[in-house]
């Protein structure tokens, strides 16, 4: 059954593409670093509002359940819906939000929040240089993420469930069928895109 829109597909593999970009000219010290986090953090912000206006398996309210729905599942006790299931929701909500946490440490070491309302007032040395710090922490927490994310891909391709082929078709196997899934349109969606690319230029603009 069709459970993934095109739009979520292409967040996700984008995003892939993008972090190994990122973490390739971080490393080297060279290369498009930060245009490659801008690229990013647009991403990132259309997929936060993909999450509250997409399709129904893109929401956050769909997938993100309570601790105590999360331990009944994995204790195998909770029924599976279409999209994420209850351990995997939270998963996409702490690479979503140390990716998020990421890029704004990056815009802060860049000078591109200079230029924001009121900078010099929030912008202060020391919250400057705590994100600085954070920026070089998430080095090592988001390779861990990814670790632990992986893991449970081929957790479950062993288990006969194929996650990756079903991010990569939309269409999720050995699935329930359930009927009235929301799917939103392409052209929300790239409505969504122009207003996250629009956030970003902005940005881009009054650090110019």
């Amino acid at each position: 059954m069709k459970v993934w829109d095109l739009a979520t597909r292409v967040y996700h593999w984008l995003q892939a593409l993008l972090f190994i970009g990122l973490m390739a000219s971080g490393f080297s010290g060279s290369g498009p670093h930060i245009q490659l986090g801008l690229a990013l953090f647009t991403l990132l912000i259309w997929r936060l509002i993909w999450g509250q206006v997409g399709s129904e398996t893109s929401r956050f309210k769909q997938f993100l359940r309570s601790p105590k729905v999360v331990l009944r599942y994995l204790l195998g006790n909770e029924p599976t819906k279409p999209g994420h299931n209850p351990a995997g929701g939270w998963m996409v909500v702490a690479m979503i939000s140390a990716l998020l946490l990421q890029c704004i440490s990056g815009l802060a070491l860049a000078g591109m929040l200079d230029n924001l309302p009121f900078s010099e007032l929030w912008l202060t040395d020391t919250l400057f240089a705590a994100l600085e710090s954070m920026h070089l922490g998430l080095v090592n927490v988001l390779p861990a993420l990814i670790g632990l994310h992986v893991a449970a891909i081929v957790y479950y391709k062993l288990r006969s469930k194929p996650l990756t082929w079903a991010m990569i078709s939309g269409v999720q196997k050995n699935g329930h069928a359930q009927l009235g899934l929301f799917f939103a349109s392409h052209r929300r969606a790239l409505g969504v895109l122009v207003v996250a690319t629009s956030v970003t230029m902005a940005i881009v603009a009054l650090s110019a």
